[in-house]
Formats: C-alpha cells, structure tokens, sequence
C-alpha cells in the first residue's frame, strides 16, 4: 500500500488537520498483552533516526510503520508491541520529534517526523522538562510516547506564545508553560 505524505502543515486548516488525524488507523497495541517478550535491537537516537542492530533504517515507510506499533509504560520504558510478542527499543530522548507547528484558532497542530500530525490540547499535553537555561519541550503522542520539539519547533512555538504577551499556549482549553519549573 503506497504512502502518501500529507500536506504542508501551513496548507492545511483545523479541520483538515482533524481529517487526517482521525483518518490515520493504529493498531490497538495499547490492547494487546502478549506473553511473548524479547529485544527488537532497534534504537531511536535523540535526533529521531532509527537503528537496527547497528544499521539505519532509511525507508520512512518502515520508521512509520514501527513507530504505530510503539508504546511506553508506566517506567518509561518504549516497546513494540504486536498482537504476539512485545520487543523492547532503546530511546535515547523521546520517540518522536516534532518538526513544525501552526496555530490555528484555539489549536496548536503539529508534524512529526513521522509525518504524523498531533493536534495538542488535554490528551496530548506539552510538557516543559529540563532548567530554564537549557529547557526542552515535548508533547505527549499516543500510547505514552512523546515527541521532542527540535529547535525551529520550539521557536516557532515560542513566538506563537511571545504573541500572546507570555510564555505559555494554550490548546484546545489546555494552558501549557513553555518554562520548566
């Protein structure tokens, strides 16, 4: 089945955002409690590449078709997870990175770099993390896994927030602080 990469984030409205969010089918992983467990070998860097014992998995199809199957637990710990087995894979920062943010109305909509798009707000939180000195932003993905802000993000939404007199956003009805505490 080929992919098709959606839009550029700044073509598209709320609405279509909203669209595609609820187009995109996931596998109900969060669901599955399989017996089966072991070591997938595969590691996410900090700057979202994804290995496999060693090597880069290049194609984008498969980063996003691995990163439906993610989830994270209660101790932090990231998994690909199929009905029959559920792997371990190293994170060294968050699961995702989120490339580019848009403010529409009362909506923060974000890409990622899976090309997912994640429209922020009470169930997908920003989280402030780190010191106000060397602060890092995440928003919550799905299934427990984050996406890090990388810098163009991080400032776009930081003058999205600037514009309204702050530092801090607000999404959906949910207010965000941009500083860490």
């Amino acid at each position: 089945m080929p992919y098709d990469v959606p839009p550029d984030l700044s073509a598209l409205t709320l609405a279509e955002a909203a669209e595609l969010v609820a187009a995109r089918k996931l596998p109900p992983v969060s669901e599955w409690s399989p017996a089966q467990t072991g070591d997938s070998e595969m590691r996410i860097m900090a700057d979202g590449r994804w290995f496999h014992q060693g090597g880069e998995i290049r194609r984008p199809a498969m980063v996003r078709a691995f990163a439906s199957l993610l989830l994270r637990d209660d101790d932090g710990r990231h998994w690909l997870v199929t009905p029959a087995e559920k792997l371990s894979i190293e994170v060294e920062d968050a699961a995702f990175i989120a490339t580019d943010v848009r403010a529409d109305g009362d909506a923060l909509v974000f890409r990622l770099n899976t090309d997912d798009i994640v429209i922020a707000g009470p169930d997908h939180p920003i989280r402030s993390a780190g010191d106000p000195e060397t602060p890092a932003l995440y928003l919550a993905v799905r299934n427990g896994a984050e996406a890090r802000l990388n810098r163009s993000t991080y400032g776009q939404l930081a003058e999205i927030a600037l514009s309204g007199g702050d530092l801090s956003v607000t999404s959906r009805g949910a207010t965000f602080d941009l500083v860490p505490s």
